[in-house]
């Protein structure tokens, strides 16, 4: 039995496009999530397999997780957020192998008191690194107003 709750209680995303499974574990500035390459997904080439660049949706709810996890311990439902990109995506392959279990790591290094942030992220299998990248997010402290402006 898992510490944490499951993640569909801390991430928005459903169906084909929740891609994280569970949270492996939780730091003040960081967490770490588990994802296993599905053969029959919608990302899946003819060999079962993941393209790499599908990596930064990986980090992305990484990040989400994150996020969830602590509006999960003031009693909140989960915010959304938004992915602002990343400068760099350095991918040691082209691939995620199909049925993989891949673990994504995200750990904030700034945030503003405006809602924006960078986390260090990166996704290793078996505790080696296939791909890092520094991704920009943002979560308004208010969205209603934020989207109505």
């Amino acid at each position: 039995m898992s510490a944490f709750p499951p993640i569909e209680e801390l991430l928005a995303h459903r169906g084909a496009m929740l891609l994280v499974e569970r949270v492996i574990a939780r730091e003040p500035s960081g967490i770490r999530v588990a994802a296993t390459v599905d053969r029959k997904a919608w990302y899946a080439g003819s060999d079962g397999s993941m393209p790499g660049w599908i990596g930064i949706e990986l980090m992305a709810q990484a990040i989400a997780t994150f996020a969830g996890l602590a509006a999960h311990d003031r009693g909140e439902r989960p915010r959304p957020g938004f992915l602002l990109g990343t400068r760099r995506y350095d991918a040691q392959c082209d691939r995620f192998a199909a049925q993989m279990t891949l673990e994504v790591s995200a750990h904030e290094s700034f945030r503003e008191p405006d809602g924006m942030s960078a986390f260090e992220c990166t996704i290793a299998h078996d505790g080696r690194v296939l791909a890092s990248a520094t991704l920009k997010v943002f979560e308004p402290p208010d969205l209603e107003a934020f989207l109505a402006s």
